[in-house]
């Protein structure tokens, strides 16, 4: 027997048995693996790549004003949806296979179709009549019948839920009623203006629309039934955001959304099929890439297409001719709106439509340079005196809208003002050394309020014009003795006597945009409603008279309506629509 020292031992041979419990193990791994990702392939296929496959719609007329996007909506038959008629907008349906495009009648002028019931028998719809921001909610039957009130309810924009109810916008507030308009209750507030309201389908959760009221910015957002966890659904996605009026799939599958980019709207889609793996996040899909631009998709009732409008925006700059009283095409009928001129008009500054970027040139269309480029929206260009400076107001990198000046020889623009005050509208005084615009405040007790603001654009200091409470779009007199503006709801002229510091009221009538005359003795404005037209009123009193109707003349919408200017001569101006917009179909690949 060995002492002080180990014997080492000889591993023996595994047993067969533990081999193959081994190559087992193996195995079943290999199958779960496989089948984990066969399972992965079934649950979340690649997203399928669309095609547009038909036109739905071919009657020539505008589906939806340029900036502004009104729902379309179906009953799986038919789609309803909103069209251009001048100065109106009225309710039209049509056939989802395509066909004729028959009109609804509804007793309001601006309708805002908001959402169709679960039961595909009623259209929620928004009663608008004016430039009003709030409107009362109405429901109307789609077979015909009479209109009916939704209690004394108001707002901007609706939808049903999965029960019948209704929640609805208002301000920046979300409501929660009844159909008969009882049992209201606040459902959630947001840092903006809410629209375009969606369930989805399971009623789990709200998807909507948020436009920065100082930047204009739309993004998405999403909140709880319950009204908790509200919150922007892409930070960070698109900057500055232009997101906007989403749709869920019937089977909440997906959910197609239109993203502008570069002057061009297109729809994206959101995948919302399970995953195995949630926490591995998924951004949109692109579906359209142009040349057209896409907006406001709708799902099929059976989910396999998805419906969208297709346009080519296009607008020709026209002058009416006194001597064979028509518009006729004017500087080459450039597609362009809102221009200014210089005092010697010599000049001409304008936006080019629809990408609206700011160009200047030479009257005879020579020497043309842009000194703006997208993303920069702007709005409103005014010459100074001296032709040294264009003013105007507009949105740099997504911040808020303010006033700016930039040289006709271009460079970067510059703020007149510091700080985040909305501004909007600037005019000249006739020496050139101040500015007057709209003025948002920010009031704790009563909200958010306008005036007319005047700066020293050397000095930068600024006042509030004593008894502009309410007022907006002022334009100062080329003499600059007066300086003109509307009330809020453009129902009202006003005028102020810089010399005693007075204000008065010039007339009672619908007031678009405000033009002088070069004598600075008239004001021209083009007056929307049933019958629009351009009408002037002099500032020594008188009745307003009317220049001329517009009702003939196919307007191009820009961000604020239909724009109405004056030529060096005071001729009229405006901008012809000569686009194109209408339905389409995308044939959306099913599972």
């Amino acid at each position: 027997m060995e002492s002080g020292s180990s014997r080492q031992e000889i591993p023996r041979p595994p047993k067969k048995r533990d081999v193959f419990k081994t190559i087992g193990w193996l195995l079943v791994g290999a199958v779960l693996v496989s089948l984990l990702l066969l399972l992965n392939g079934v649950f979340n296929p690649p997203l399928p790549t669309p095609t547009v496959s038909s036109v739905i719609t071919n009657d020539g007329r505008q589906k939806e004003p340029p900036y502004l996007f009104y729902p379309i909506v179906t009953d799986g038959a038919r789609l309803y949806f909103t069209e251009v008629k001048v100065d109106d907008l009225r309710f039209a349906h049509v056939s989802t296979s395509g066909g004729e495009t028959m009109l609804i009648d509804t007793p309001f002028r601006f309708p805002r179709m908001a959402d169709i019931s679960p039961d595909h028998s009623r259209l929620l719809v928004l009663g608008f009549d004016g430039s009003e921001l709030e409107a009362p909610l109405w429901i109307i039957p789609i077979l015909g019948g009479t209109p009916r009130r939704v209690g004394d309810l108001v707002g901007h924009d609706a939808t049903w839920t999965r029960e019948g109810d209704v929640v609805y916008a208002n301000g920046s507030d979300l409501y929660w009623a009844k159909a008969d308009g009882s049992q209201g209750r606040k459902f959630v507030s947001v840092a903006g203006v809410p629209s375009w309201l969606r369930w989805s389908p399971n009623g789990r959760v709200l998807r909507f629309t948020v436009t920065d009221s100082g930047t204009d910015a739309t993004s998405l957002w999403e909140v709880s039934a319950d009204g908790s966890n509200a919150h922007r659904l892409l930070p960070g996605w698109n900057d500055p955001p232009a997101e906007c009026c989403g749709n869920w799939s019937p089977d909440g599958d997906y959910f197609a959304f239109q993203s502008s980019r570069n002057g061009r709207s297109d729809i994206w889609v959101l995948d919302e099929r399970f995953r195995l793996w949630p926490w591995r996040k998924h951004g949109p899909s692109q579906v359209t890439a142009g040349p057209m631009s896409f907006s406001t998709p709708v799902f099929s009732g059976d989910g396999k297409k998805v419906f969208v409008v297709g346009q080519q925006h296009r607008g020709e700059l026209v002058r009416y001719d006194t001597r064979s009283r028509q518009f006729l095409p004017y500087l080459s009928g450039i597609s362009a709106d809102r221009l200014g001129f210089s005092r010697d008009g010599q000049w001409v500054a304008y936006f080019t439509y629809p990408d609206n970027t700011l160009w200047r040139s030479k009257l005879d269309g020579t020497q043309k340079q842009q000194l703006t480029f997208q993303p920069f929206a702007a709005h409103l260009p005014g010459w100074s005196p001296d032709g040294s400076h264009i003013a105007f107001d507009g949105s740099k990198d997504g911040k808020t809208k303010k006033v700016f000046l930039i040289s006709p020889s271009g460079g970067s623009p510059l703020e007149v003002l510091p700080g985040n005050q909305w501004q909007g509208d600037p005019t000249w005084s006739a020496d050139g050394r101040h500015l007057a615009f709209t003025g948002s405040f920010q009031d704790g007790s009563s909200g958010t309020h306008t005036s007319i603001c005047v700066v020293d654009v050397t000095t930068h200091q600024l006042s509030v014009l004593p008894g502009s409470g309410g007022l907006f779009s002022p334009r100062w007199s080329p003499d600059g003795r007066y300086i003109a503006a509307t009330t809020m709801d453009s129902q009202k002229l006003m005028l102020l006597d810089t010399a005693t510091h007075k204000w008065s009221e010039l007339a009672t009538v619908a007031v678009g945009y405000l033009n002088w005359s070069g004598d600075s003795k008239l004001l021209y404005f083009d007056s929307f409603g049933a019958h629009p037209s351009v009408k002037r009123v002099s500032i020594h009193g008188g009745a307003v008279e009317e220049v001329l109707s517009l009702e003939d003349l196919h307007r191009a919408w820009g961000p604020f309506g239909p724009w109405f200017g004056l030529a060096p001569d005071d001729s009229p101006l405006a901008t012809r629509d000569v686009g194109s917009q209408e339905l389409y179909a995308i044939q959306w690949p099913t599972r």
